[in-house]
């Protein structure tokens, strides 16, 4: 009078644990689907009495394997996978809870996927059933966009059917809304069977049409990478061994832009963006930067590419502060000076004879002596604008400009006024807000953009 609920694994006899192959040999009767028969029936001794059913009858199952216990006999019902995940064993402890019941583990299709992906489970993660037949779609889809939100490692079970064509396309529109586009997939079919299949692919190149009812999906998190063909999402303990060396500042900054990046209202912003925008906030605090930078396609990795190159030999600065707050330690190493002509006597006595502005002379100065310097403004509107003149005028051609200046005369027009230069890779901060700070930080963005690798899946402090 006894019922083992035993997972028989995904299907591979080397995947089934000896403790279910023990129950199925001392077992009077095997209950189960007639498809995961074949999986057992080498162990079965002579005159078991096999019942099976074909797919839905999983009531009826429960039912056959209690009445056949009531009988005296040893029942084993088998499930594929694991009994309790999507399995019999709630049920029949559902339906009579009385009786003498034993759940056997097994292991599971989600788990037999993750070991031939590589990795892909080592941190937290959750499982969702996408069939719609006990479970209405609507709390299904509740639970899909908290598995989304909550960065965990997620596993699909049901994906589709001939039936349910499009739930999963509409699950991968909601992970696109919180996941980057890089974000590993994997996903198997027939997990450890002869027909076995393995893919591996990232959220943006996902296609669901090419997934059935015999596959399970598993989705990474923030810190899953892909690396020599492998899925592994990261549990910490060979990061935390590197960090011993690492800069303590460098690891606090890195920290940082990790709890900026997930309060973002966008997950795919690339990382020539990125970078820029998570110094911006992080100096800032001002989360509108999001909103507000500005950006020729490529400008962070464009003007890194100029430093690296020896383009850039010298920065200018429209007022001291900004010049301040850039890195010395780059500066050195990368052998650029940064230029500021705000003080310079020159300057002082150009703006009192013409009648301009102390910034405007400074820009004239420095299109003499610095014509292809990076350009970086962090307060005057007006030395901006005089740029701008200058550059149209061909007396100068810069290899880049930072327009972050910050105050409510001129300033939003300046900025708009940099723009049409195509061929000046420009990072700009719209609007009213800027400031000196901001434009320094932006530069370090720039002289600092082999460090934005640490943000990539997998290199996450």
């Amino acid at each position: 009078m006894k019922i083992y609920v035993a997972g028989i694994g995904p299907g591979s006899p080397e995947d089934i644990t000896p403790a279910v192959l023990e129950a199925v040999k001392k077992s009077d009767v095997v209950v189960g689907y007639k498809y995961y028969f074949q999986f057992v029936e080498p162990y079965l001794i002579p005159n078991t009495l096999c019942v099976d059913t074909g797919m839905k009858k999983e009531r009826e199952r429960a039912e056959q394997a209690i009445q056949f216990a009531k009988e005296g006999k040893t029942v084993c019902v088998i499930s594929s996978g694991d009994a309790g995940i999507y399995g019999m064993a709630p049920l029949i402890w559902e339906m009579d809870p009385t009786m003498d019941i034993e759940v056997l583990p097994g292991i599971s299709a989600f788990q037999k996927a993750a070991s031939l992906l590589g990795a892909p489970i080592g941190h937290d993660l959750c499982i969702i059933s996408m069939s719609d037949l006990m479970t209405p779609w609507k709390v299904i889809e509740k639970r899909i966009k908290a598995a989304a939100m909550g960065d965990f490692v997620t596993a699909i079970y049901n994906p589709k059917s001939h039936g349910r064509y499009w739930q999963l396309h509409r699950l991968v529109e909601l992970f696109k809304k919180e996941r980057s586009l890089t974000t590993p997939i994997g996903y198997v079919r027939q997990a450890g069977r002869p027909e076995q299949e393995i893919h591996l692919t990232t959220l943006g190149d996902f296609d669901p049409e090419e997934v059935d009812m015999f596959t399970v999906v598993l989705i990474g998190n923030s810190q899953s990478f892909i690396k020599n063909d492998k899925f592994i999402t990261p549990r910490g303990y060979f990061r935390e061994q590197q960090e011993e060396g690492k800069n303590v500042g460098q690891n606090i900054m890195i920290k940082s832009f990790q709890t900026i990046r997930k309060e973002l209202k966008n997950p795919n912003i690339p990382l020539w963006k990125l970078w820029p925008m998570l110094h911006a906030i992080h100096t800032t605090a001002d989360f509108d930067m999001e909103n507000l930078l500005w950006m020729d396609d490529g400008a962070t990795a464009i003007l890194y590419n100029k430093v690296q190159n020896g383009e850039i030999k010298s920065i200018v600065t429209d007022v001291t502060m900004a010049a301040s707050g850039i890195r010395k330690g780059a500066l050195e190493r990368l052998g650029i000076e940064v230029v500021c002509y705000i003080n310079d006597p020159r300057g002082a006595e150009m703006a009192k004879s013409l009648g301009i502005t102390r910034a405007q002379a400074g820009m004239r100065l420095a299109a003499e002596e610095h014509p292809d310097a990076l350009y970086v403004f962090g307060n005057a509107p007006t030395a901006l604008l005089e740029l701008c003149e200058l550059i149209r005028k061909k007396k100068c051609s810069p290899a880049g400009i930072i327009g972050a200046p910050v105050g409510f005369v001129n300033v939003e027009e300046s900025k708009h006024a940099a723009k049409p230069f195509k061929d000046i890779p420009k990072i700009i901060i719209e609007g009213r807000k800027g400031g000196s700070n901001l434009a320094a930080t932006l530069t370090n963005s720039i002289l600092t953009f082999d460090d934005a690798e640490e943000l990539r899946p997998g290199r996450d402090v």
